[in-house]
């Protein structure tokens, strides 16, 4: 398809900038719920409305690092954006004056406390920085000189601050190496976590390491020239276990953002068996794509143009959901990572 078809116009004062607090009290709108074909508005707290004791939420528990550093060579400032670990001590990361910069160069960071080297140079101001620290002390040291790397829709209007170590962290985050929230997460909190269990309706946790690749323009004019950035992922074998097992029961599979989707369609096969998996995955859906394991997405609402838009278009139905996001637009949804969420129906 196109690129362009996938194009909308979104009034500014729509991009959230903050998430809403209680974050459960966030709106939420229903997409191609069962007899039904009006969109509902709701609240991310009413979600369990929806749902039953034989199905399954699946969340990522992924954490995000301080991975958004200023850098010096010579006397050369520039920011750079770790998006990928390649090893204990190596990122791939995308630097602004890429042009200035050759493989070789000396990197220094915090003033100091931290140096790295240029190893490689890629397309698209992307390069490979291997730091000058033994293996598990690079993570400690980005804590304490990196800052949270808000996408640049919000980053380009306020300033990064503490409360975002707060506001852009999700209350399942255990495993670090993301670089972007799994941001429909957000939403959950204590109280509605609560909810859940109250209802009988099980949980899960797999891992994606959300990379920077997410938040790229797409540059070509039809989407099967683009290609996506391979981020880290792990179903477990419990996990894969109790998601067959719930589908066998009649029970259906929620994803809690497209990271949880984009996982468990990867280590899917084509019989809908959800499989152990422990690795890189790429998978890039665009409508036409023939879902195998999830049933409902519960997704905040993206960029024009986006692969998370073309996702969501695949998912619940491209004509639907460009009428979902005008709905959500004349009703003042607000937008993005802080922003409002939609429970998707698989159409």
């Amino acid at each position: 398809m196109r690129v362009d078809d996938f194009d909308f116009d979104l009034p500014e004062e729509l991009i959230a900038l903050r998430p809403v607090e209680p974050k459960h009290a966030a709106k939420q709108l229903i997409v191609n719920a069962p007899d039904t074909n009006e969109f509902l508005d709701k609240s991310v707290c009413d979600m369990t409305d929806f749902l039953t004791e034989n199905d399954l939420i699946i969340f990522n528990d992924t954490k995000v690092i301080p991975s958004y550093l200023f850098a010096r060579r010579g006397e050369m400032m520039t920011e750079i954006n770790l998006h990928k670990r390649v090893s204990a001590v190596s990122w791939l990361a995308f630097a602004k004056k890429t042009k200035r910069l050759k493989v070789g160069d000396e990197l220094v960071f915090g003033e100091g406390r931290l140096r790295g080297f240029i190893d490689e140079k890629h397309e698209g101001g992307e390069i490979l920085i291997r730091f000058d620290v033994a293996a598990g002390a690079l993570e400690p040291l980005l804590a304490e000189i990196g800052l949270m790397p808000l996408p640049p829709y919000i980053a380009s209007k306020r300033a990064v601050d503490t409360q975002d170590f707060n506001d852009y962290q999700t209350i399942f985050a255990q495993k670090d190496g993301a670089v972007a929230a799994p941001t429909a997460s957000l939403h959950f909190t204590p109280e509605l976590m609560d909810k859940i269990v109250s209802r009988g309706i099980k949980t899960a946790r797999v891992t994606l390491h959300v990379g920077a690749g997410t938040f790229l323009p797409v540059k070509v004019d039809d989407t099967k020239d683009h290609k996506m950035h391979a981020e880290y992922g792990c179903v477990s074998e419990d996990v894969a276990r109790l998601v067959n097992e719930t589908h066998r029961m009649g029970g259906r599979v929620i994803a809690v953002g497209t990271t949880v989707l984009r996982i468990l369609e990867s280590a899917s096969s084509d019989d809908g068996a959800l499989h152990k998996f422990d690795g890189d995955t790429s998978i890039f859906i665009t409508p036409g794509y023939k879902f195998k394991c999830v049933d409902l997405l519960m997704t905040n609402f993206h960029l024009p143009k986006s692969t998370l838009f073309m996702l969501v278009s695949a998912f619940a139905g491209y004509e639907k959901m460009r009428e979902a996001y005008q709905h959500a637009i004349q009703n003042g949804y607000r937008f993005y990572s802080y922003g409002d969420s939609s429970l998707l129906f698989r159409h």
